[in-house]
Parts: structure tokens; C-alpha cells; sequence
């Protein structure tokens, strides 16, 4: 992407010119993904999907919100691996309502929120309400990810010959780590992958969370066919569907 679309590349002069463009919020985690994966994997993402979307929708991309809600156990939970930085709800909720009135104070009324950790949705929402009743709603908002616009075509076509095992166990598996393979192929250590299959949920979360909760080695589904040519079906996928979001929420907008 070129370096004039980020935020921190950019000078005051080109901020100020650049209001009128829509701009893009990425936030993620830093939290364990397995032993094939780095901890900066739902960062990464989020800021690769949102340069790609910037691209297409002429906009600006802010920089990347690189920590994230507590996971649960079974949806990736990292607390009992060393490197996660877990932050509290309110955490999460006053970084984004703060990131997004200061955008609002310098006169940008179209602002995405590109998610790429599951748990930060909740927290994310709230702040943009906060912020919207704060500000008379002078931004429109979009909050969204990369899994949720994907078409149900593209998810079976994602795992042609794979078996889905539901969003909720795909934490370091076939999705996250085709995406890796597409934009960081060289963080991606698939010689140390350790597959032991699926896991099953549990219906009910439990506190506190004990060794064994989550597999020793971090994972929760199979990597296994994970390819960069999977990861590209779903950013094409992803891209296309958001800037029709963007498209329809900022039509009428100056």
C-alpha cells in the first residue's frame, strides 16, 4: 500500500487534506495462536485487510489498535501462554470511543472499524454508540471484520475437501493461517504445526480459567490445508463485500 494512505506516514497538512476521505480503524489482539503462528496474527490481519480496503475505497487507514479483549478458553483463551496482553472490556471500550471522538474532533464523519479479534466486537460497539450520542451522530460508523461479510459460497469453496468446524474453534486453523500464508508467509511456521485435530466446546465458560482448558499447544481445529490460495479467496471476498458496505453507508455523504 502506498505509505501516503497511513496515518503515520502522513504529515498534519496531508491529515487535514484527507477528511473528507473515509478512514480505517484496525484493531486486533496480541494473544497466542498456537506454535505455528506469531501473537501479532489478528493485528496483522486487520491492518493487511484494511490497507487492501483503503485501496478501494480511496480512504486512509489509522494506526493499528494491537491489543484485545480476553479470550475465552475455547475461543483461542491466552492467558495461560506466554505473550498474551489481555485488556479489560473498559479497556477496549474507552481506547476506541477516545481513537474515534479525537477523528470526530479533526472532521472525519466517514470511519470503519475493521475487527479482527472476535471478542473486541461487544466492547467496540458500545464505544461507538457512546461516541455517536456524544456527537450528535455528525460520523457515520461502520464496525465490521473480515468473516462475518464473507458469502456462505465462499466459506464452503474456503474449505473445498476441509471440514468447518464454526468460527468459533477457527483460532489459529485453516482461516487465520491461509491469511497469514497470503500477506506474512514468512511468520507462518507450518514444520510446527501440531495437529491433534478438533477440540469439542464446552457449552458454559468457567473461572478461573485452569491448565487444560484450552490444548497445551494452543490450538483449537486442524490447520491442516491451510494455503495462501485460500487466504486470498477469502480477502477478495471480504474486500468486495465491505466496500458495498461502504459504498451504501457513505453514498450520501460528502
Amino acid at each position: 500500500m502506498s505509505s501516503n494512505r497511513r496515518m503515520d506516514h502522513m504529515t498534519w497538512p496531508e491529515i487535514e487534506a484527507s477528511k473528507s476521505k473515509p478512514v480505517i480503524v484496525p484493531i486486533g489482539s496480541t494473544e497466542q495462536h498456537s506454535q505455528h503462528l506469531p501473537l501479532g496474527v489478528d493485528a496483522m490481519i486487520a491492518v493487511h485487510v484494511s490497507e487492501d480496503l483503503a485501496e478501494r475505497i480511496d480512504g486512509i487507514v489509522a494506526p493499528t489498535i494491537s491489543y484485545g479483549y480476553k479470550s475465552k478458553p475455547l475461543s483461542g483463551g491466552g492467558p495461560l501462554f506466554a505473550g498474551t496482553i489481555d485488556m479489560n472490556g473498559v479497556t477496549i471500550i474507552n481506547q476506541m470511543h477516545d481513537v474515534l471522538g479525537e477523528l470526530i474532533a479533526d472532521g472525519f464523519t466517514k470511519i470503519v472499524v475493521m475487527n479482527a479479534h472476535f471478542e473486541n466486537e461487544a466492547f467496540i460497539v458500545e464505544a461507538i454508540d457512546l461516541i455517536t450520542r456524544e456527537t450528535g451522530g455528525v460520523a457515520t460508523i461502520v464496525e465490521t471484520n473480515w468473516w462475518d461479510p464473507l458469502p456462505e459460497d465462499v466459506v464452503r469453496q474456503v474449505f473445498d475437501g476441509l471440514v468447518f468446524p464454526g468460527w468459533a474453534l477457527e483460532h489459529a486453523a485453516v482461516t487465520e493461517t491461509s491469511l497469514m500464508l497470503y500477506y506474512e508467509p514468512e511468520l507462518v511456521h507450518m514444520d510446527r504445526v501440531v495437529d491433534e485435530g478438533n477440540v469439542t466446546p464446552k457449552a458454559y465458560v468457567r473461572y478461573p480459567v485452569r491448565k487444560g482448558d484450552v490444548p497445551d499447544y494452543g490450538g483449537l481445529a486442524t490447520p491442516a490445508g491451510s494455503s495462501a490460495e485460500r487466504g486470498k479467496l477469502i480477502v477478495d471476498a471480504c474486500l468486495d463485500a465491505v466496500t458495498d458496505i461502504c459504498s451504501t453507508e457513505f453514498s450520501d455523504m460528502a
